[in-house]
């Protein structure tokens, strides 16, 4: 299986995509994780994209999709995989694409985790990572919207967009990516007793 997770910042991708690691055997491929690492590391990506990211705005398309491809070219390649955080735009969406067609990679399914801009700023406040501020999570909020739109058509009109409420408890909204995806029967209502 093969899955891309979106939704806004703070939305529980890198939960979710955890549990589906755990439980599904999946790879995962966080490019923002990646990225910090990076940056921590000081490598020249790191230290290219450091700034950028203390400013929060985007990392660039063209190094978010190096990154990427770089992973999915190599020797270690997963063949099974959930992206968090990856693609945010239309034209990473668009190069993915590509890259998984010379890969003779298809995807399964897009699940859309979706939630309101506040829920996303009391979240993000709450676990206090260092280059979450409301400034800058209001910014990547900003910019998000302005991308999320095109994405969501790009992944809708392939087929493969599937929307999953991003509220509720870690279990529930797991359950409900799992019936999204065809792993779950649909809930029943229990009979009360």
């Amino acid at each position: 299986m093969r899955l891309v997770l979106l939704g806004m910042p703070g939305a529980g991708k890198g939960t979710q995509a955890k549990l589906l690691v755990e439980r599904l055997g999946l790879a995962y491929i966080g490019t923002g994780e990646f990225l910090r690492d990076a940056i921590a590391r000081g490598t020249p990506t790191g230290k290219l994209v450091e700034p950028i990211m203390k400013a929060g705005r985007l990392v660039p398309d063209a190094i978010v999709n190096e990154v990427v491809a770089e992973l999915l070219r190599g020797p270690n390649r997963p063949e099974k995989f959930v992206t968090d955080g990856y693609p945010r735009t239309y034209a990473q969406a668009e190069a993915f694409d590509a890259l998984l067609r010379l890969e003779h990679l298809e995807l399964n399914a897009v699940i859309n985790l979706s939630i309101s801009d506040d829920e996303v700023v009391r979240r993000l406040l709450a676990r206090a990572r260092q280059d979450d501020t409301e400034a800058t999570i209001r910014q990547r909020l900003a910019e998000f919207h302005a991308n999320n739109d095109a994405l969501i058509d790009f992944y809708q009109k392939r087929g493969l967009l599937k929307t999953v409420p991003a509220v509720g408890e870690v279990e529930e909204i797991y359950a409900n990516i799992l019936r999204a995806l065809g792993l779950l029967p649909e809930a029943t209502k229990k009979s009360a007793t």
